[in-house]
């Protein structure tokens, strides 16, 4: 039996690593990380890093993140990414090219993308990418 792999999208690590994290999307990441399921990427790591408030933080953070597995970035997966983006703009759907990357790369591994972002509702949605979506759950919490 072949486990789910996951690719962790900077969306939902902000809600998981936030003083007043949402517990349904750090539960979720802690049970992924038990399971040993969970890839990264460059640009998430960039993302989280860039965040940081101290040195200390960074360097803590940044452990924590070289101890996943990494999706590389080849030239195919930049191939991937060009006509992911250049399909769905077709399709009248504009996302930011970090999160085509990022798709991509859940994309190249046949991971399940877990995210707190809109854009990859709408790539899941016409680029056969598999995703575990918490934006509604983000949704709740900023509408109070």
């Amino acid at each position: 039996m072949q486990t789910d792999l996951f690719l962790v999208d900077t969306s939902a690590w902000i809600f998981a690593l936030r003083k007043d994290f949402l517990p349904a999307i750090k539960d979720r990441i802690e049970i992924l990380l038990k399971e040993n399921v969970i890839f990264t990427t460059g640009m998430v790591k960039l993302e989280l890093l860039s965040g940081t408030n101290s040195k200390s933080e960074f360097q803590r953070l940044k452990l924590r993140l070289d101890a996943l597995d990494s999706v590389e970035w080849d030239s195919a997966l930049w191939e991937n990414a060009y006509n992911l983006a250049f399909d769905l703009r077709r399709k009248g759907i504009t996302v930011p090219y970090t999160d085509i990357l990022i798709a991509s790369c859940a994309l190249k591994i046949g991971a399940i993308l877990v995210h707190a972002d809109a854009h990859f509702d709408l790539m899941q949605k016409h680029a056969g990418l598999r995703a575990e979506s918490y934006v509604n759950e983000v949704a709740k919490i900023i509408s109070k």
